[in-house]
């Protein structure tokens, strides 16, 4: 039997992001590969992670190549399934939903692919109309099941299916073995928030929380790794000189690759407090469990997917400084677990986010989808 044809639209690096990052693991997956006739089509319309979701009509002509590729593509090749890695929302939704235009005018199969969420939250008639148009007939994979709520009102269970993000394996020497003999009791305790620095993901929070814990006389340290965003250099450093944070929280700028490593593997903590509406399978997280970090966080999205509360870390209420400050400090005051929980949360990272995993699964979805996609009418809300 001849292999199924499917045309991947991804969004492929650079600028690196989560949704980049997993576009180049199905590009570069032996196994899909193997198991499907592949095309290609990069969805990327962005130079710069500060483009992304941004400048429509600055980006039209890109845009419309994009448009014309796809056009061209599906004339001249026969595809059995289209998969589509769509944005949840806003102006990526819309240049999306042209692509989705296209592939219904030639009456193609349709797996969307959600990196992101946002549909509950974009209300008025004509979203409405265009969620409507694009879900129907359609199959999706989500993040997790945590993310369902957000597409319920246009889409039947029966019709979604789950695939967790996954993670190159980029702390392969953090063996079990090896975190059980690893050492937890140096002082001070490290903290170290990774991520954008944009005010819901968390960092006034974290600072609030960092003031608490040095009233308290909590001795520890807190860096702070990562782009400037809504909260600019000097603001961060107002507010670190305003709670009288000097001493104890740092502030270090973008940093990548084996310098970004390099916080991972001398931190204790991993802590990112997000209250971001947006936020949906965070691969940062899935990168501090392969450092064997336990890890604080918010249950926004699929993090709890990722962290089990009490296990491999805790998950506190969002924008919550005290309760947030209350947990650091028991994992402060209690290096054996610390190491317990980081111990967990490499061995989860390993039982569930490797690549392998991700490769498994996202292939069983699209052999699924492929032979049973007109095995019945998909119902409608």
């Amino acid at each position: 039997m001849d292999k199924p044809k499917i045309l991947f639209i991804v969004t492929l690096p650079p600028p690196v992001h989560g949704a980049a990052m997993m576009g180049q693991y199905i590009r570069q997956s032996k196994l899909i590969n193997s198991s499907f006739h592949c095309d290609f089509i990069n969805l990327q319309t962005s130079k710069k992670l500060t483009e992304t979701g941004r400048g429509f009509f600055s980006k039209f002509w890109t845009i419309l190549a994009l448009y014309e590729k796809v056009f061209l593509t599906l004339i001249q090749t026969k595809h059995d399934l289209c998969y589509i890695s769509i944005t949840a929302n806003g102006a990526g939704f819309y240049k999306d939903f042209g692509i989705v235009v296209l592939l219904k005018l030639f009456r193609k199969k349709i797996i969307y692919h959600f990196q992101n969420k946002g549909v509950s939250k974009s209300n008025g008639w004509l979203n409405t109309i265009l969620y409507r148009f694009t879900f129907r007939n359609t199959r999706s994979i989500l993040l997790s099941p945590f993310l369902y709520p957000d597409i319920e009102k246009y889409v039947d269970k029966e019709n979604v299916f789950y695939c967790p993000n996954a993670g190159a394996d980029i702390a392969k020497r953090y063996t079990i073995d090896l975190l059980k003999q690893k050492s937890n009791t140096k002082s001070p305790c490290k903290l170290v928030f990774l991520s954008n620095m944009i005010e819901q993901k968390g960092v006034l929070i974290l600072l609030e929380a960092c003031s608490i814990l040095k009233k308290n006389n909590v001795i520890f340290e807190c860096h702070f790794v990562g782009g400037w965003a809504d909260i600019t250099e000097n603001d961060f450093k107002q507010k670190v000189s305003d709670l009288n944070l000097k001493s104890v929280v740092f502030s270090h700028g973008p940093k990548y690759n084996q310098e970004k490593l390099e916080f991972l593997e001398t931190s204790d903590i991993f802590v990112f407090p997000t209250f971001y509406h947006y936020e949906a399978f965070p691969l940062v997280a899935l990168e501090a469990m392969q450092h064997g970090l336990p890890i604080i966080s918010t249950p926004e999205g699929g993090i709890r997917e990722i962290i089990i509360d009490g296990e491999t870390g805790f998950l506190v209420p969002q924008q919550n400084a005290k309760e947030l400050a209350t947990k650091i400090k028991v994992l402060i005051d209690s290096p054996g677990l610390r190491k317990k929980m980081g111990i967990a949360a490499r061995n989860r990272f390993e039982q569930e986010f490797t690549l392998e995993k991700f490769e498994n699964r996202m292939a069983n979805i699209l052999t699924k989808v492929t032979h049973s996609y007109c095995a019945k009418t998909i119902k409608k809300p």
